[in-house]
């Protein structure tokens, strides 16, 4: 019997907007650090890599992502070796569904017909081996035809997930029928949910057969499927990215997985759906309280990253990323500490985060899409003073990598270099500047910095002018394709 040919794909679109102030729009919960050394993306996509056995054969994984993130998924993705993977980007959102559709469509290219792992790219395991056996008995299920998801053994009763309803087990078979999918409950249902044994968790994560989806796309929600194969048609293809058709991909209707296809299966005689218990310490750090749960704790139940002081506090979590942060007397509360933004929140309310992120963008402020210092394909700056007509920056540039060919009408600019070779461009002249060495940029002057070493560049860099915003910026060239 043939092998059982997998392709994984990530869904890495979400803004993870509870997880404020760590996450922002720009730098989102799944490219964060919360553990280890990994990222959340990071661990979706090695979590897969043990899946493959005798009968199954695990291909190079698919990406599904935003536009606006796709360098941190293609640095990220370098950083493990991944540099086969396919990244397919999402010009706008519209939800899981079109996301799946164009994995989907990816998949079944040629004659091949792949079964899908879809899965979230902002949840932890702690069990990988109990993961591993699950999806493999999910894989196996869906070869056959089925669709199959992950359900969670509830340890609480949880009210901020989907539940779904199990079926009796077909005897020795491990994936059981689904009976019902279920919307979030009070906390009363929650308990009886518990107390009854029969239902699961929600995990988000599928299984099936590419083409078994597409025809329950089609049979559910042909106006989703026909508008996604129309923006697949139209995509465009460059070195590093695949790129549906923005204007048709706009056209689609936004909808999740489940509203779209699974909560229209059971019970009917098209679609076999079933679910594989998953009991591997499971979370997806909707919330802080989530991150709290998953963290290691001290005997009196609290979690601390960063430089931090926690006294006669029960319960509490304190993140400080550039700062001592410390914290006395608190009993199951929140405090994450950036070098732009404080939160502090009852731990049992951190779901509401998300007003904050709301009232911030309404208001018309940066920080809920923009950390102080910035991520870009060339590295990373960081804003450390600003005043009445200046600014001062931090900037990183990776090795071999440049900004692009510029100029300013506003601004001029003086270079200092930390560490590193730089390579600048200033006019018609093109000079290298090392450790201790520094220049200056007139207003209004084509100019470019790049780093043609083989360590990192640091540079301070010092702004002047009338206008110091981004939009500042004219380009001539561009390794990144930023030049209309």
């Amino acid at each position: 019997m043939p092998n059982i040919v997998v392709h994984p794909v990530i869904m890495a679109g979400g803004s993870g907007t509870r997880l404020w102030p760590l996450s922002r729009a720009q730098y989102p919960k799944q490219f964060l650090v919360l553990q280890g050394n990994r990222s959340l993306f990071q661990q979706a996509v090695t979590r897969l890599d043990g899946l493959a056995s005798a009968d199954i054969e695990v291909a190079a994984p698919q990406v599904v992502g935003n536009e606006d993130h796709r360098f941190l998924v293609l640095d990220q993705l370098r950083e493990l070796g991944k540099a086969d993977a396919s990244v397919l980007l999402e010009p706008v959102g519209r939800n899981t569904a079109p996301a799946m559709t164009i994995a989907a469509l990816q998949a079944t290219d040629g004659s091949a017909d792949p079964v899908l792992i879809v899965s979230p790219a902002d949840q932890t395991v702690t069990d990988e081996v109990a993961f591993t056996t699950a999806l493999q008995q999910a894989v196996r299920a869906a070869a056959t035809g089925a669709i199959v998801i992950l359900g969670i053994t509830p340890d609480r009763p949880e009210t901020g997930f989907g539940y779904i309803r199990a079926g009796r087990a077909n005897g020795s078979d491990p994936a059981l029928p689904v009976a019902q999918f279920v919307e979030k409950p009070n906390l009363d249902t929650a308990k009886r949910y518990l107390a009854e044994g029969v239902y699961y968790w929600n995990s988000g994560i599928f299984v099936v057969r590419a083409s078994v989806w597409l025809k329950a796309l089609e049979k559910f929600r042909p106006d989703i499927a026909a508008a996604t194969r129309a923006a697949w048609a139209a995509k465009s293809v460059d070195s590093s990215f695949i790129r549906p058709s923005k204007a048709e991909f706009q056209a689609i209707p936004s909808e999740s997985i489940d509203y779209a296809v699974m909560e229209k299966c059971p019970g009917g005689a098209s679609f076999d759906i079933r679910m594989v218990p998953l009991d591997a310490g499971w979370s997806d750090l909707g919330a802080w309280d989530a991150v709290w749960q998953v963290s290691q704790k001290d005997a009196d139940g609290n979690a601390s990253v960063g430089d931090t002081f926690v006294r006669d506090s029960h319960g509490t979590l304190v993140h400080a990323t550039s700062r001592l942060v410390g914290v006395v007397g608190l009993d199951n509360i929140v405090v994450v500490e950036t070098p732009d933004a404080v939160l502090v929140t009852d731990r049992a309310r951190s779901q509401e985060v998300k007003h904050i992120v709301g009232h911030l963008s309404g208001s018309g402020r940066t920080e809920q899409n923009l950390h102080r210092q910035v991520h870009r394909p060339w590295g990373w700056y960081d804003s450390i003073d600003a005043g009445s007509r200046f600014q001062v920056k931090r900037i990183m540039v990776k090795p071999g990598a440049s900004l692009s060919l510029q100029k300013h009408h506003h601004r001029a600019e003086h270079w200092i270099v930390v560490s590193g070779t730089a390579e600048v461009t200033n006019g018609d002249q093109v000079i290298l500047l090392t450790e201790n060495q520094s220049t200056y940029i007139p207003l209004g002057t084509v100019h470019r910095l790049a780093n043609p070493g083989k360590v990192p560049l640091e540079i301070i860099e010092v702004q002047s002018g009338s206008y110091l915003g981004e939009d500042d910026i004219v380009r001539y060239e561009d390794t990144y394709g930023r030049v209309k």
